[in-house]
């Protein structure tokens, strides 16, 4: 079955963006919050809600997708056939403390490759997307990595706030970053930090803990717009488990 991936990812876009206004309309009064692995390892019943719209919808646009969502039971990655990679709310705290930073992933895998993303930041209404081979666009208008060196560079981390062993080597880095950088920044989700690198706004992200819905979209999104993705010790990225990364421009 040969699948036509734009007219995918468009129909993706819709869905995706759809999910977007429950995000934009939350109530957050009445707002039921649960605590997952730790204190800052937080779930809302819009991420519970989010997910379920996306794996009914994206089973819809392509049936045969297996579907690994953060929040819940998923299927199992194979080494052939789709899969769907989603992270229904990427920047949960932020969303429930009302910080206007946090996005919808949803990433096509076909066998253990990348071959489309969608990341949508509703608050600023912006849908990052790829297509491998095609490059990668935001609001359909192509975007591509920046030019610039370390030395003027905008570096972008995550903390991986559910694993506190990891905040000293965090800190470490971060500093060493802060010594040859023109500035750093922690926005609190990796899926649009790296957007934020894919669209030339900073040069480098890095993060020494990610889960794959956090990266999947991103990922594409960075390397179709001619930027590197790796771990940090410069290793591929795979999908089994919790990994860390580093994305950049082909300049640093």
């Amino acid at each position: 079955m040969v699948i036509d991936l734009t007219e995918l990812i468009n129909e993706i876009g819709l869905l995706v963006k759809n999910c977007g206004k429950v995000i934009l309309n939350a109530d957050r009064e009445k707002m039921a919050i649960d605590i997952k692995s730790g204190v800052a390892d937080l779930v809302t019943e819009y991420d519970k809600n989010i997910q379920e719209q996306l794996k009914n919808g994206l089973k819809k646009i392509l049936p045969e997708a297996k579907f690994i969502g953060e929040e819940g039971s998923s299927d199992e990655l194979s080494d052939n056939g789709f899969a769907f990679v989603v992270d229904p709310i990427d920047g949960t705290t932020n969303f429930v403390k009302d910080f206007h930073i946090s996005a919808i992933s949803v990433a096509l895998l076909k066998g253990r490759d990348v071959v489309a993303g969608i990341v949508y930041n509703p608050y600023l209404d912006e849908m990052f997307s790829a297509i491998k081979g095609q490059g990668a666009f935001c609001n359909g208008k192509k975007i591509a990595v920046s030019s610039q060196p370390l030395s003027n560079a905008l570096v972008l981390f995550g903390s991986s706030p559910y694993d506190k062993a990891l905040a000293k080597k965090t800190f470490e880095l971060v500093f060493e970053y802060f010594n040859k950088a023109l500035d750093i920044r922690r926005c609190g989700s990796a899926a649009l930090d790296l957007c934020s690198v894919a669209a030339g706004r900073a040069e480098l992200y890095f993060e020494l803990q990610v889960s794959p819905w956090d990266f999947a979209a991103g990922k594409l999104i960075v390397e179709e717009a001619g930027g590197v993705v790796t771990s940090l010790e410069g290793a591929p990225l795979t999908f089994d488990g919790k990994t860390s990364i580093i994305a950049k421009n082909n300049v640093i």
